[in-house]
C-alpha cells in the first residue's frame, strides 16, 4: 500500500478526494483520531464501493491504512493534513458545512 509522504500531499488531490459525500462521511467518522476497522467506518455502502473510496483517500494522503491479519485498519492523517493545510479538516467537520 502506497501512502504519500507529508510533503507529497497536494491540495487539489485532497479536495478532489473530499468532494464525494461518502468520502467526506468517512473523514468525519475518522475525525476522533481512532483507528477503525474498515468495516465499521460507514454502513450501507457495498464493500467494492468502499474499496474504491479507500484507494482515493489513501492516494490523496487523507487516510493511512494498516493491515492486521485479514482486517484493514484506517485512520485519518489529521496531523499531516493540519500541517499542510491548516484549518481544512476543521472546515469539513464544521456543522454548517
Amino acid at each position: 500500500m502506497l501512502h504519500p509522504s507529508r510533503d507529497q500531499i497536494q491540495l487539489v488531490e485532497v479536495l478532489a478526494a473530499l468532494g464525494h459525500p461518502v468520502r467526506a462521511q468517512i473523514v468525519r467518522a475518522l475525525a476522533s483520531g481512532d483507528e477503525l476497522f474498515c468495516g465499521e467506518v460507514v454502513a450501507d455502502v457495498p464493500k467494492s464501493t468502499l474499496t474504491a473510496h479507500w484507494r482515493v483517500l489513501r492516494e490523496a494522503g487523507v487516510i493511512c491504512q494498516r493491515p492486521e491479519g485479514r482486517k484493514l485498519f484506517i485512520r485519518l492523517r489529521r496531523d499531516d493534513l493540519d500541517t499542510r493545510f491548516p484549518g481544512l479538516i476543521a472546515l469539513l467537520l464544521a456543522e454548517d458545512f
